[in-house]
Formats: structure tokens, C-alpha cells, sequence
């Protein structure tokens, strides 16, 4: 079993219950899936550098992205309906929390300057919004071999009902949330 399945069940389904007073086990929030995503805008001018992004998604996540297509013609952009401009990726089960684990205790700290992840980021449903600016924080990611940097967003989908829910939730799994008040 992931360390971070053992986490929730040993220590944060007891303190969340005994915190908001669940009667069930069951109404405990808990992780239902992360969807990483990579947008590649340079996709439309250079074909080649999807390519880069799916392999790095691949690396990151252990899993063969799904790749996105425009819907819209966009002239500005010189941007077709149909082309390719990104990738993503959902996890779920034990790839998701393996990716989680890492994600907390590797990936985040080696952010440069880094004080942690806002506490701002949810989006009312009890669902957590996280941007990083290159995928060069992930220890699979080999410093040569990247193409270009590109950010990701990873969307934390929880089953919190509240804001409130979710953030004591994500506290007790290990994020590295920043402190009430502390300047972003």
C-alpha cells in the first residue's frame, strides 16, 4: 500500500472525523483524482514540440498522456480547429497517490523560493488549483534532454464538500500550505 493511502487512513480520517464531527467514514474527504495538464501553444508553429511535452508527462506522471486538440479556428493565433495544442493527464487510484506523495515531499520544496502553496487556489467545491512554471522540479526530468520549459497546471480533485473541508484535508495529507496572511 502508498504511504500516502496509509497516511489517510491511519491519521487523517481520525482527526478530520473527530475536527467536523463525520458520522461515516464514508463523508471524510479524500483525493478522487489529479489532473495534470501542459499546455503547448508553440505546438501551432512547431509540430515537433508536442512531442517534448508528451514525453515529459509521460516521465512525470508514469502514464501516456492524452493529447488536446483546438475546437475553435482562431486566426490571431493562426490556430485551426483539430490542432494540437496540449496535453493532460488524470490519475487515479495508486498512481494518484504515489504522483500526491511525490508531488508534496519532492517536487514542491525544490521550488526555488518556495513558502508554500496558497491557500486562495480552491475553487469553492473543495477542489485545489496548482500552477508550476517548468517541469524541471521533477526528479525524472533529465536538465539535458529538455527541449524547452513549460509549465503545468495540476488540479487537486477532492471529495470535500466546502473550502473549509478541503483545506484541513489537504493540511492533514502534508501540503505545504502557506500561513493566514503571509504575503504571496
Amino acid at each position: 500500500m502508498n504511504r500516502m493511502k496509509e497516511r489517510y487512513q491511519e491519521q487523517v480520517v481520525p482527526a478530520l472525523t473527530k475536527r467536523f464531527g463525520y458520522k461515516n467514514p464514508m463523508q471524510v474527504p479524500r483525493l478522487r483524482k489529479i489532473v495534470v495538464n501542459m499546455g503547448v501553444g508553440e505546438a501551432v508553429a512547431e509540430p515537433k514540440a508536442m512531442d517534448g511535452a508528451v514525453s515529459d508527462l509521460t516521465a512525470i506522471t508514469g502514464q501516456k498522456p492524452l493529447v488536446t486538440r483546438a475546437t475553435k479556428s482562431i486566426a490571431v493565433y493562426k490556430l485551426r480547429a483539430g490542432m494540437q495544442v496540449g496535453a493532460k493527464v488524470t490519475l487515479r487510484g495508486e498512481r494518484m497517490y504515489s504522483f500526491f506523495d511525490k508531488l508534496v515531499n519532492i517536487v514542491l520544496p525544490r521550488i526555488r523560493d518556495f513558502r508554500g502553496t496558497s491557500r486562495s487556489s480552491l475553487d469553492g467545491r473543495g477542489n485545489y488549483a496548482l500552477g508550476l512554471k517548468e517541469q524541471l522540479v521533477f526528479p525524472e526530468i533529465n536538465y539535458d534532454k529538455v527541449d524547452r520549459v513549460r509549465g503545468m497546471d495540476i488540479v487537486i480533485v477532492t471529495s470535500a464538500r466546502t473550502d473549509e473541508e478541503a483545506l484541513a484535508f489537504l493540511a492533514e495529507m502534508g501540503m505545504p500550505l502557506r500561513k493566514e496572511g503571509a504575503a504571496a
